[in-house]
């Protein structure tokens, strides 16, 4: 049986809300004025970052809830704002006894869109019940519907990927050329994601060569980032049934209608018989 919280007239409760971020660092904070441990994660005392209100409902409408705060403490700052270590993170808002250690959680959700003035950031949470309104079932489509390497996809990601190393960068064009010159044709539309320097964590699409031998990415690079720097290379597809077929053999997966007529072959008018 869970417990009855604000049951008694004085309670040591403070809130607490937990951030996962997509490159792997968990992050959590504190109401309370000393940090407090639990659930394997130190949630640092941060009486600047204030979650508001969350509504809960018993139906099929998702929750909502915000946080603001302060870009005062070291683990939150301008710069990963901006380079969207906070896109998409998921978060975890509820209570805890720093008596006991008792805690539990009221709100579940990932982070949307963080807007930042004045040195206050705030962020609109979208709940996990937002997932009920997704439409479930597929739209035709002549490209495969399967992220690369994805459910549905189902070809090995580790056959596909490749350990580079940085040897230059061009922070303008947001290009970068590795040892290993990979061949652009096969890499466009694929990912990078670094394992050393300022941005280890993160990943970054390939958008095309830069005709002299490099990638050039979707999200800025740190110019920080040292030569010798490591990289997860994994290759790209265009989604179509020919690349499936013969590049990868993987036909029998593919997520997709090529030969299904369009709208215009259900919308013509029937001509006389000829």
């Amino acid at each position: 049986m869970s417990r009855v919280w604000f049951a008694e007239p004085l309670e040591t409760v403070a809130t607490f809300w937990r951030i996962l971020r997509r490159d792997g660092v968990t992050l959590g904070f504190t109401s309370h004025d000393r940090d407090l441990w639990f659930d394997g994660v130190l949630h640092r005392a941060s009486p600047g970052m204030v979650p508001s209100s969350i509504r809960r409902s018993a139906d099929f409408e998702a929750d909502s809830a915000e946080a603001q705060g302060a870009i005062t403490h070291d683990a939150i700052t301008s710069a990963d704002l901006a380079a969207g270590r906070f896109d998409r993170a998921q978060v975890r808002i509820g209570m805890v006894d720093w008596e006991s250690g008792e805690h539990e959680v009221l709100y579940a959700g990932t982070i949307g869109t963080v807007s930042e003035e004045d040195g206050q950031f705030s962020a609109d949470l979208t709940s996990r019940k937002a997932e009920l309104q997704r439409d479930f079932v597929p739209r035709t489509s002549p490209a495969c519907r399967a992220a690369f390497c994805g459910p549905g996809c189902n070809l090995n990601p580790a056959a596909h990927s490749r350990e580079v190393t940085l040897t230059t960068l061009d922070a303008l064009t947001n290009a970068v050329t590795l040892a290993e010159a990979p061949d652009p044709a096969l890499y466009a539309g694929g990912t990078l994601r670094w394992l050393d320097g300022p941005q280890a964590g993160m990943s970054a699409g390939v958008v095309a060569g830069d005709g002299g031998g490099g990638l050039v990415l979707n999200r800025p690079i740190d110019e920080d980032t040292p030569p010798g720097a490591r990289a997860l290379l994994r290759e790209g597809c265009d989604h179509t049934l020919d690349t499936c077929a013969t590049r990868f053999g993987n036909a029998a997966n593919f997520r997709g209608e090529p030969f299904l007529p369009g709208n215009d072959l259900l919308t013509r008018y029937p001509g006389p018989a000829q």
